[in-house]
Parts: C-alpha cells; structure tokens; sequence
C-alpha cells in the first residue's frame, strides 16, 4: 500500500489551511496543561520544524517541561515565509544528507534531548544551533501528510499530539487519535464540535473544549487575499488574519470542567418559548440557563465553555435536524429558524 493510498481528494489548500499559530496563542493555552508533559513523547504533526510555532514552542520549553521527546512533521506545500519569531534562519538549510530543504519533501525533527538545563526554558539560540545540526531534520519519503503511512508511524509512538491542523482536515486528524487512543490539544474551528466525526466524543464526555475558544490570530502566506475585516499587514510586512469562532479541544483533563456553573435565573415560559418542532426550550444566552428547569434546553454553542459533565448531560444537538444520529431537529420558533444549538439536561445530583 502507498503512502498516499489512504489520502482523499481534500488538500491543504482551502481558505483557512495555511495559518499559522501564534506562539502567544500557544502558551497562553499551555499554561494550563504543563504538568501533563513530563515524561511524554509529544507529536506536532503539522508543523514544519523551522515555521511552526508549535515546534518553537515545545524545542523552547523541552527541558522547562521535561519532555521525553519530540517528533515534528511538515507538510511539503507550506508556503509561509522562513521566519520564526525571534529566531531567524540562515540559509541554506540542509536534511541528513546535506540536501538543502525543498518544499517537494515532507520533513521530520526529532529530539530526545536538548542542551540546557532540566527545568528551564532553552535560549534561542541553541534552537538555532539545533536546526541546524547536520542529520537533525530528516526528509520523508512521502509529503508529510499527517494521513500517510509513514506520518501515522510517528503518530502511533506519540503521547500527546498538540498542533494546528488544516481546518478542512481537523476532522480526518481527529478521527486518528481516535483511532490510536492518543492524547491530543488541538485549534480548530468551533463549527467542528458538530461534526459527525467529533460530537459523540464531546457528548459523552470523552473530549471537551480547552480555555481558548472565541478569537484568535494568524499569521498567513504572502499570497492570501486581502479582505476588509479581519486582515490586515503589520510593520514587517507580515500578513494576518483572524477568527472569532477558534478553540482549542481537548480530552487531556483540566480544572475548569469540574466547575459547577452557577445559575441565577428561573424559569419562565415567556423568555424560555419552546421549540416549533421539539419539547425543548430555547435560551438565548449561557447566562440565562434557568436554575429550576429540569426537562431539555437549547443553549449556544458557547456554553460548552462552561459544561460540566457531572452538572449537565449533552442530549444532542440542534441544527439541520440530519447532520447525524444526534442531530435531532432543525431549531424552529414561531417559523423562523435558529443558530444551532447544543440540547442539554440539568443533572439533578450533587455536583463533586
């Protein structure tokens, strides 16, 4: 079988699959996962070693961590510019062979040890010094392709995967740490969580929302589209955009779901109107939950911000009523139509 037997006809070309994280945005996130690296072999499989700011992030704080070790794989079409933050390459870069780096080649780096000391962060310039090493990136077979063969080889070693992975393919990336029983922290875009491929898993507890979630920026090719909201040049010439729909998903385990939320509205049927189409009610906000509603609740998309496992049950969705099995009905109030929403049911237990 072929490296790219199991690859469809989606490539990494669509509008939102070449941006690129920001380190800010990385650690911002990570902060709150620290402790869960120690000891760990940690995987960015969609990330170039020199552009990727998952890989700056993880080379910088390898030892801070404790890491075991770190496997990075890029794609071969990356386009964006070979920058990075504040370490800036020097051509020509070579692979094991003293080959200079193409973009006709996917890549690997792989670290089991980086100079310092255990506890600390690394100066940047050793990650130069690093990169650099002759024999320290090694060029694929493939293209880098997180699906091929020879990229899910290293995803089958990994313990966590963190990365960015092409909004068009975040689910075909989800679907394989699902497969292989991997812990993962991933960006995607909130319209994801109803995927067929995710929503059981957020449903039944098995993957949650990380503390990131609402608006985040990127850094895209010197190629992208101008647009006349969220884009724009900074001083250096660099292009950005941004989303306000971004998050951060998740089944590594944090404090903020065991939190109760609380709530201070009641029930009353003039604000809480029922569905058209279903024996649910409707809630505009997170906010306005009521405290004393025991039977089924549409609410935003937002409040899987907030959702607590051991206070909510997620029932469904509500969206185009035959996304998939939970999927249960297209949200309807006096004839017009709704957002989607999230179905869920107050459990009516003491909360740990």
């Amino acid at each position: 079988m072929s490296d790219n037997s199991i690859l469809n006809s989606a490539k990494y070309s669509t509008d939102t699959d070449e941006w690129y994280t920001t380190y800010e945005t990385i650690a911002e996130e990570l902060v709150h996962y620290e402790d869960r690296f120690k000891g760990k072999i940690v995987l960015c499989n969609c990330d170039d070693p020199f552009e990727s700011n998952f890989s700056y992030y993880f080379m910088k704080n390898f030892n801070r961590l404790r890491i075991k070790k770190l496997i990075c794989t890029s794609y071969c079409a990356s386009k964006i510019d070979l920058i990075k933050n504040n370490v800036q390459m020097t051509l020509p870069l070579t692979d094991e062979n003293g080959e200079p780096l193409t973009s006709k080649n996917g890549y690997v780096l792989e670290i089991s040890r980086m100079p310092g000391l255990a506890g600390v962060e690394v100066d940047d310039k050793t990650i130069k010094d690093v990169l650099q090493r002759k024999g320290k990136v090694k060029k694929l077979k493939g293209n880098g392709d997180f699906r091929s063969e020879e990229c899910i080889e290293y995803l089958k070693k990994c313990d966590i995967c963190c990365t960015n992975p092409p909004f068009s393919l975040f689910a075909a990336l989800f679907s394989l740490l699902v497969k292989y029983d991997k812990k993962f922290l991933l960006i995607g875009n909130q319209n994801a969580i109803t995927y067929k491929e995710i929503f059981p898993y957020i449903k039944e507890n098995k993957a949650w929302v990380g503390y990131g979630f609402g608006n985040m920026e990127f850094r895209v090719p010197s190629d992208a589209e101008p647009r006349k909201t969220r884009f724009w040049i900074d001083d250096s010439g660099q292009k950005w955009r941004s989303i306000g729909n971004a998050m951060w998903i998740t089944n590594l385990d944090i404090p903020k779901r065991h939190q109760e939320l609380k709530l201070t509205q009641k029930f009353d049927p003039i604000n809480y109107p029922q569905y058209d189409n279903y024996d649910a009610i409707n809630v505009t906000r997170v906010a306005n939950i009521p405290m004393d509603y025991d039977g089924i609740m549409g609410v935003p998309i937002t409040f899987l911000k907030y959702h607590n496992g051991f206070q909510f049950e997620i029932v469904g969705e509500a969206n185009h009523g035959s996304d998939n099995e939970f999927d249960l009905f297209k949200p309807k109030i006096k004839g017009k139509e709704l957002f989607k929403r999230i179905l869920i049911r107050k459990i009516n237990y003491e909360v740990d």
